[in-house]
């Protein structure tokens, strides 16, 4: 069982590019052995500007409406989630994340059907509950908000 963690809410994080791949998985581990790691896109966002285009934390945590130390608790995520797939040889998958896309009052186009990543099973959204909340009917993984960050469009 989950827990939900007390204290303020998560802000909506800026992400300038959305990744085009979802998913990295390793050569030579058959299925029956892939265990995933699970990067968010606003921790791939930090590593983009981080370590891809080489900026300082307080430059990037603006790009990202974050307060530095915000950033750095980020990109140490991202980047411990990274090295335990290369060590490990774990499936990197991105999905959810607390982005600007998310936030209310943004209509992309497909907004109204849940999406799994993973098999492409579709269902109709329900208003007032999250796609990341309900599970595909065929593979059991969490939906997104098809063209939101989606890959299958």
């Amino acid at each position: 069982m989950k827990r939900i963690r007390a204290g303020r809410p998560v802000n909506c994080r800026s992400v300038e590019g959305l990744p085009k791949v979802t998913c990295f998985l390793p050569e030579g581990v058959p299925p029956s052995r892939q265990q995933n790691v699970v990067l968010s896109v606003d921790e791939v966002e930090a590593m983009r500007l981080a370590d891809l285009e080489g900026m300082y934390q307080t430059g990037a945590a603006e790009k990202m409406k974050v307060s530095r130390q915000t950033f750095g608790r980020i990109v140490q995520s991202a980047r411990k989630k990274v090295a335990e797939a290369l060590v490990e040889g774990k499936t990197i998958c991105i999905e959810g994340g607390n982005i600007e896309h998310e936030c209310p009052g943004h209509h992309a186009e497909g907004e109204k059907v849940c999406v799994c990543l993973w098999c492409g099973f579709e269902k109709p959204h329900v208003d007032g509950v999250p796609c990341r909340t309900e599970l595909c009917h065929d593979c059991r993984k969490p939906l997104i908000r098809k063209g939101r960050f989606s890959t299958i469009e």
